[in-house]
């Protein structure tokens, strides 16, 4: 491949990148292009690319044509915990998020405003910033498809597209008709459209069946990129990275598109139609798709057209690692951007995580519907960490996601509030406060006290938590290098609630009252175990929660220098704990004061559920967060479903008793 000296494109600024060091965040021709394809297969991982080059992970820019929603926060959640994990793992890293602001829709939308369409860009562009900090979003770069920096490097691309290819494979100029969305910025192909009604006028349209968006005919001239002619270069690279895509299923998608449906991709539009975005070079009558435009930031940021011009160049950051995007715009990123980066042979991202949608109680979110969810509104009402953990709880690659207070109430109640929560007071400050502390349940570990205990007595109920602490971080890490955030959350609530059902059983408030030199040690034993799962589990949950993971080992007295992988396995930290707080024995922990305070919206949570707890386990404790942690222990001794049924029964039958005969 020609490769052109810089100069003979613009004048291109250096840019600076920064990236976020591990713990950051914790501490404050055609046969040259078909030989492409090996050399830039993402299945070795390798590349061209130094083995210590920055994880280097994406969001999708989102589009400013409107405020951000609860899926935007969720993308940017998603991306920023994959991030953090690798950090944890002593990764450097690079997240970069942004806004995409080119297009018809801004055109139309600002001219709807009345105001200019820069001025629309920057007061939208600015809400998806405020996202990010409410979201705690740890990137590293916020582009904007405006920048000049970004504008440049879309210029040298098309430059290189027109004046370096085979002339079979570089663009070509010619006249383009089909069906287009607007609100899509997409032409689709005859057999992918339908006709519709508008229900609310009874006008008649044709829509898009991928989508729903309504289409409209165009006839224009455009310049065209030959992506029929990259249809087996595509198709070899699906064949040798078959896994290229998480969730796999979605390779099946993507090969379909490209098998039966592909066609030459019109990359301009006339500027007469659209004057928002960057014109084509030596062709002002033109101007640059907004899909191309927006697809090339991932390179931009990483210094192509600043930095370096071809993969002959050393390429920084690139090729990105993992990106996150939509199941809305797969097509845009495993079909286009590849066969894009092919033709200038330039490697493509290792990984696409394509997620899927979230919906209101079930219900597709929609403007007219009025069920769109404000995130800010959201982060205010739940506080962010809580927002974190469930959308990461709940998130989904295989179906659309529910969201409701409901749901999130639930989650709230009982997996933050009781199963962390109220497991880390009654281990670490217990009220019977100075009658045992981590610190000397550590101690008595380091000191080697728990070998004086007998063999028999080490290996039944004291031990039983053991199992569980011993598989925790490799089934953790297991589910996370999977993007399975909902299936290592799940890991999590399954060592705490066994955590909860071992100090049940165990009962330290009973041991505590024995003067006997064994029942110290067991009652040391159980506080060390119970903290060690607290431990663990808060390194693990750093990524998902940073602040309350971080106060939650804080509390505990760990070292900030000793929450990475390396230390989430058992006995591999014996430096932690905290003395027991001397006091009044009688007084009650303030509820604001905890980790996971109430809510002002707590009955919006099961209440269901909470009756039937009452009801069965009234008897027992009167305190709603015991009660909870009653349930914990019952499930991780029953089963979940077992419990649910049983509860069920016995509220059943309370009830019934309460009912006059007369009445029945």
């Amino acid at each position: 491949m020609r490769r052109f000296p810089p100069q003979a494109f613009s004048v291109l600024r250096p840019g600076r990148s920064k990236f976020s060091r591990p713990l950051e965040w914790v501490y404050s021709s055609y046969q040259h292009h078909r030989v492409f394809l090996a050399r830039w297969s993402t299945s070795d991982g390798s590349a061209a690319t130094a083995t210590d080059k920055p994880y280097y992970i994406t969001t999708p820019i989102f589009y400013v044509n409107a405020a951000p929603h609860i899926g935007h926060l969720y993308t940017m959640v998603l991306a920023d915990v994959l991030k953090r994990w690798q950090q944890i793992k002593g990764k450097e890293t690079f997240f970069l998020t942004g806004t995409d602001e080119h297009g018809m829709k801004i055109q139309r939308a600002a001219a709807k405003q009345g105001i200019p369409p820069k001025e629309f860009c920057d007061n939208n562009s600015n809400k998806f910033r405020e996202l990010a900090v409410a979201g705690d979003i740890s990137y590293d770069a916020f582009i904007r498809t405006t920048d000049l920096k970004h504008k440049e490097a879309v210029s040298e691309f098309w430059m290189q597209m027109k004046h370096t290819l085979p002339q079979n494979l570089g663009l070509y100029k010619g006249t383009h008709e089909g069906w287009y969305a607007v609100s899509d910025e997409c032409f689709y192909p005859e057999d992918m459209v339908r006709p519709d009604i508008v229900p609310q006028t009874g006008k008649k349209i044709m829509v898009s069946d991928e989508t729903g968006s309504e289409v409209e005919w165009i006839k224009e001239e455009t310049w065209f990129f030959p992506l029929t002619r990259y249809r087996d270069a595509l198709l070899k690279f699906y064949d040798d990275n078959p896994d290229w895509i998480t969730p796999t299923h979605r390779m099946a998608e993507v090969r379909n598109w490209v098998e039966h449906h592909l066609e030459d991709l019109s990359i301009t539009r006339p500027a007469s139609r659209l004057g928002w975005g960057i014109p084509v070079p030596e062709d002002h009558d033109q101007t640059i798709y907004v899909w191309v435009d927006a697809l090339i930031n991932y390179i931009s940021q990483a210094g192509y057209g600043s930095k370096w011009h071809s993969s002959s160049d050393s390429m920084g950051i690139w090729p990105a690692d993992m990106q996150v995007i939509g199941k809305d715009i797969l097509r845009f990123h495993a079909v286009y951007w590849p066969a894009l980066l092919m033709a200038l042979d330039l490697p493509p991202p290792k990984r696409l995580l394509c997620h899927n949608h979230w919906t209101m109680s079930n219900r597709k979110m929609s403007k007219s519907l009025g069920n769109v969810v404000n995130p800010f509104f959201a982060v205010q009402r739940w506080d962010i960490d809580p927002l974190r953990y469930f959308l990461m709880r709940n998130g989904s690659f295989i179906k659309d996601m529910s969201y409701s207070n409901q749901l999130i109430g639930t989650v709230y109640t009982k997996e933050l509030q009781a199963n962390i929560g109220n497991l880390f007071y009654r281990i670490a400050r217990p009220k019977v406060t100075s009658k045992w502390s981590t610190i000397e349940a550590v101690a008595a570990f380091r000191d080697g006290v728990f070998g004086e205990l007998p063999e028999h007595t080490s290996q039944q109920l004291f031990a039983s938590l053991d199992g569980h602490l011993e598989k925790i971080t490799p089934a953790f890490s297991e589910k996370m290098e999977e993007c399975n955030t909902g299936g290592a959350v799940r890991e999590i609530f399954n060592l705490l609630r066994e955590t909860n059902r071992y100090v049940t059983d165990a009962e330290p408030w009973n041991l505590v009252r024995k003067y006997d030199t064994q029942s110290r040690i067991l009652l040391n034993l159980t506080i060390y175990n119970c903290a060690e799962a607290l431990r663990i589990a808060g390194i693990l949950l750093q990524p998902i929660m940073p602040t309350k993971a971080s106060l939650l080992l804080t509390e505990l007295g760990v070292r900030v220098d000793r929450r990475t992988i390396e230390f989430a396995f058992k006995g591999r930290d014996a430096e932690y704990g905290t003395e027991a707080k001397t006091g009044d024995a009688a007084a009650r922990l303030k509820k604001w004061d905890t980790i996971f305070p109430p809510t002002p919206n707590a009955h919006d949570s099961d209440l269901e559920v909470m009756e039937q707890l009452g009801s069965a386990l009234r008897d027992k404790t009167k305190n709603k967060m015991n009660q909870i942690a009653e349930l914990l222990a019952m499930e991780a001794r029953m089963g979940e479903e077992s419990v649910a049924k049983m509860l069920a029964e016995m509220h059943a039958a309370k009830s019934k008793k309460l009912v006059p005969a007369e009445h029945l």
